[in-house]
């Protein structure tokens, strides 16, 4: 098995693989703190049923890349989504729900009725559960995502200070005459491209996983806010890579077993800080 990994990893496409899901892990895990602590934790889930309906449409014009459609896409619906969660008529949590079903189903709709393909199932699969699509990245594609993820790790060490207000007290914030709706947008903005980028590596429906479960995992045993996000981070790119190298060497679906090593790390971190609290009980 050794052997077998240490051969895998003379190829470059497997060193694309780990690039990229390192830096989409790091990222994820950022934003993840601020989506828990805001209770928005499936506005990730709502924009990946976006960023499917936005690729379906993308298949359909067989687009050669199908980022240029599906980023701008799923950027709108995150403004959108902020704007209209925030009116008190509409709900945030029904409008993640409105926008979650619909695009799902229209995503779907639109592949069976334009079809391009011969293996609709598959093409299905594929996008919603993630497939070894990582493991066929061009230089291109890394590239413009490590751009943009240098981008979202840069905006967020800068406005940390922001962000770190906007999740705690948004109310103060507005009082104090800081613009929490630029800095809300400024986040919306963010998961949308995280979003989309994860799209190849776990699919649109695991894509909550890799954002909730390294912040919650983080909050098992930290409690200041720079501990959590930076636990989050640490964690995240770990399980990350774990579950790249697992699914090269077993050959399982790298999104399924990304999320299976996140979620055992969930559970090992809820026991870390049992005994953590038993011994300062103690």
């Amino acid at each position: 098995m050794a052997d077998k990994l240490i051969m895998s990893l003379q190829y470059p496409f497997v060193r694309y693989a780990l690039i990229v899901g390192v830096l989409i892990a790091l990222c994820s895990s950022l934003l993840g703190v601020t989506l828990v602590l805001k209770r928005f934790s499936f506005v990730g889930d709502g924009l990946s049923h976006v960023a499917f309906g936005a690729m379906a449409i993308a298949s359909v014009f067989n687009l050669t890349n199908n980022m240029y459609l599906v980023l701008p896409l799923t950027v709108i619906c995150a403004i959108l989504l902020l704007r209209t969660g925030q009116n008190a008529k509409v709900k945030g949590d029904a409008v993640i729900a409105m926008i979650s079903v619909a695009a799902l189903a229209f995503g779907y709709l639109i592949m069976n009725l334009f079809s391009t393909s011969a293996n609709l199932t598959g093409d299905v699969c594929s996008t919603l559960f993630g497939s070894m699509s990582i493991l066929t990245l061009t230089k291109r594609e890394v590239w413009l995502c490590v751009v943009l993820s240098v981008a979202v790790i840069l905006i967020f060490v800068l406005f940390y200070n922001r962000i770190f207000a906007v999740t705690f007290d948004e109310v103060f914030m507005r009082a104090t005459g800081s613009r929490a709706d630029s800095y809300n947008l400024m986040i919306a903005v963010i998961i949308a491209v995280i979003i989309v980028l994860a799209m190849n590596l776990v699919g649109s429906l695991l894509i909550s996983a890799l954002v909730i479960f390294p912040a919650l995992s983080a909050m098992r045993i930290f409690k200041s806010f720079r501990s959590v996000t930076i636990f989050s981070a640490v964690i995240s790119v770990f399980c990350a890579l774990l579950g790249i190298l697992i699914s090269i060497v077993t050959g399982t679906p790298v999104g399924s077993t990304i999320v299976a090593v996140d979620t055992l790390a969930f559970f090992a971190c809820c026991g870390a800080g049992m005994v953590i609290r038993g011994g300062a009980r103690a």
